[in-house]
């Protein structure tokens, strides 16, 4: 029997210095506060994600493939059940409460989702060239976006996109096409914003076709013709379709202070307290911003404003250095492992938390809408953690098998 390869640490070390940065930033976070259950819940949310990627770890490839439909379905289950049961926490039906826990689905469904893209798009029956084939793999990430625009949770929605997109590119499907099918959608959300963006972006977006086709085609102005014309709609209509926090958080990325004791006062707090941190930060649990509680529920998606305030331009920077290591280290398994089913998942893995990342420390700087999307491994939430921590479970079994999944060059 063939050895198997041992632990990967270029995966273990840095998921668990990021836990350890999410526990010690929760930790000061509520410091004060009289009450220390989210550090402790988080804490305990961690030990049974380090038990779930265990069972992963040592689980078969070859169940998680054949059963990843299977996971798909649970996931949309679970999406409807909450719409039903589901408790609605600042306007969202996000989560779900069994005995003493509550979790959200759709952290559940993400996973699932790209499990299922993966192995319909690494299936030899399936033809890249065929229209059919293109719309089942467009159809399967779409009825688990279309659930959680319902709760409505926009946030998570987007994080959807890029995960799709890059998944598909990766297994063949022509980026021209994908372009035609995308670029529309992009133009509609893009109402959200103003008019003036709608406008710049489709300039934009044609260029893009221009370059990607190298000439010029009438469906192209079609495509585009008909983005702006969704967009336009969205902008006519965009404050029936967003609830009015949505709305203010839009109009407060493009000028904050519009309403700087409102819906810009978070965002501007944050910029005060990454601003203050300086160099090395003011230590540990002697952030002012972070200990007078200038911004409100700072342990979720501005927990980042925690770790730049307390330990500095330094200490933010180790941070994203180790999601560095972990993005690197994944994307170089998928160039190393020559099994399509692999390179498919930690591509959706990859692409998903590269998004996150993205979106949480751009909103926590001002150059993001705040949307709501937690910073992987650090936000205060089971659910994500415990997703996350799954999800590298996922890639080190890749790894910890990758001589009989397919090994193309030396990944050590």
């Amino acid at each position: 029997m063939e050895k198997q390869t041992k632990l990967d640490p270029w995966l273990l070390v840095p998921m668990t210095g990021l836990v350890v940065f999410g526990l010690m930033a929760i930790y000061s976070a509520t410091n004060g506060t009289g009450d220390t259950s989210l550090f402790y819940r988080q804490l305990a949310w961690a030990v049974f994600g380090v038990i779930a990627l265990v069972l992963v770890y040592y689980n078969d490839v070859r169940f998680i493939r054949d059963n990843a439909y299977i996971f798909y379905a649970v996931g949309l289950l679970l999406l409807v059940a909450v719409l039903i049961f589901g408790k609605k926490i600042a306007g969202q039906t996000s989560w779900m409460r069994i005995g003493f826990f509550s979790f959200q689905p759709s952290e559940i469904a993400k996973m699932a989702t790209i499990l299922a893209l993966a192995r319909f798009l690494s299936d030899d029956e399936t033809d890249i060239s065929s229209i059919q084939h293109l719309l089942i793999a467009l159809a399967i990430p779409f009825f688990p976006v279309l659930l959680i625009m319902l709760q409505p949770d926009m946030g998570t929605m987007l994080t959807f996109l890029p995960l799709i997109a890059s998944m598909m590119i990766l297994a063949g499907f022509n980026i021209y096409t994908l372009m035609l099918i995308v670029f529309p959608v992009i133009l509609m959300i893009s109402g959200f914003f103003n008019i003036y963006f709608i406008f710049i972006l489709s300039l934009l977006l044609m260029t893009a076709l221009l370059v990607q086709h190298k000439k010029f085609k009438p469906h192209q102005l079609f495509v585009i013709g008909s983005g702006l014309a969704a967009g336009l709609f969205t902008q006519r209509f965009a404050s029936e379709i967003l609830k009015p926090h949505q709305i203010k958080r839009i109009q407060t990325f493009i000028d904050p202070m519009s309403d700087p004791q409102g819906a810009g006062y978070n965002a501007l707090q944050a910029k005060i307290a990454i601003s203050s941190g300086g160099v090395f930060g003011k230590g540990f649990l002697e952030g002012t911003q972070t200990q007078l509680r200038f911004i409100p529920a700072q342990w979720t998606d501005f927990i980042f404003c925690v770790i730049a305030e307390e330990l500095g331009f330094i200490g933010a920077s180790l941070l994203i250095m180790l999601y560095l290591v972990l993005i690197l280290r994944i994307i170089r398994a998928i160039y190393s492992i020559n099994n399509k089913f692999v390179e498919l998942t930690l591509t959706g893995f990859v692409s998903l938390l590269f998004i996150h990342v993205i979106i949480n420390v751009g909103m926590t700087l001002g150059i993001i809408p705040v949307i709501g999307v937690p910073l992987p491994f650090v936000s205060y939430g089971g659910s994500s953690l415990v997703g996350n921590m799954i999800m590298v479970g996922l890639a080190m079994n890749f790894f910890r098998n990758k001589r009989s999944l397919g090994y193309a060059g030396r990944l050590e």
